[in-house]
């Protein structure tokens, strides 16, 4: 893939760069999507019994086993180059922010620090009744473990169809699109709202927008760069070029 030298310059330059992920880049580490999790002894259901909070209180024991099935996949798969890169990549700016849809971990696992989850974190879990999240939980067979505070039943702390995104989170990746130089979306639809909001609204704000997708999407005429292929195989050349346009060239002897 060749990637133009003009979005090299303009990383060269850059101070500020935000980072939007979708389910893309997880699924090229094998984490089946959503809907692709649908299969097996799960294919009979839809997402509205299992992943709304009607669900879980008309079936609690229904929906924790989902989850937990889930969990036991995601413990099977490891960070993809592109995960690796993003986690390279963000030590080269004074301000890098990564703000993912994803709820399975594996950018932190990378090495990613500054990591804004947008819809949670499927490793840890919530009370029900109050939302004080909980990282660890005691193996409890087929029965949801409590709250060790309240005794209310734990759940995924993931968002739901039909509840909002964090508030703190939300802030955090829409001052992060406005303030930054580039914003690069990478492996995602650009369909699901508010995070779908998030490209557009950088380039509002003078940003340079860059896609990376193997497929066309709704924000794909308004990037300013489009890298058309997996971001397993993109970014690592991207990095690459970027660390040799910022890293000191050696003096030329006779």
């Amino acid at each position: 893939m060749t990637i133009p030298p003009q979005l090299i310059s303009r990383f060269a330059t850059a101070k500020r760069v935000t980072v939007l992920t979708g389910a893309g880049v997880s699924a090229e580490s094998g984490v089946p999507t959503f809907r692709d999790a649908l299969t097996g002894l799960w294919s009979k259901f839809n997402p509205e019994e299992l992943a709304t909070p009607g669900a879980f209180f008309r079936n609690p024991n229904l929906v924790w086993a989902w989850y937990e099935w889930r969990r036991k996949l995601l413990k099977q798969v490891e960070p993809n180059p592109a995960h690796l890169a993003l986690a390279q990549m963000e030590r080269m700016f004074s301000e890098f922010n990564l703000i993912t849809q994803n709820v399975d971990g594996l950018h932190q696992r990378a090495g990613s620090r500054n990591v804004t989850e947008l819809h949670g974190n499927i490793a840890r879990s919530k009370c029900s009744e109050e939302g004080t999240i909980i990282n660890s939980w005691p193996e409890t067979g087929t029965e949801i473990p409590k709250c060790p505070q309240c005794g209310g039943l734990l759940r995924p702390d993931v968002v739901w169809f039909g509840e909002d995104l964090p508030v703190a989170e939300l802030k955090t990746a829409e001052t992060a699109a406005i303030n930054c130089d580039l914003f690069l979306s990478i492996g995602t639809s650009a369909e699901v709202y508010p995070a779908a909001g998030l490209p557009p609204l950088a380039r509002q704000h003078q940003a340079i927008l860059v896609e990376i997708n193997p497929d066309v999407t709704t924000i794909t005429k308004q990037a300013h760069f489009v890298l058309a292929g997996p971001a397993g195989e993109i970014m690592p050349q991207l990095l690459a070029q970027i660390q040799q346009a910022i890293s000191p060239q050696p003096p030329i002897t006779d």
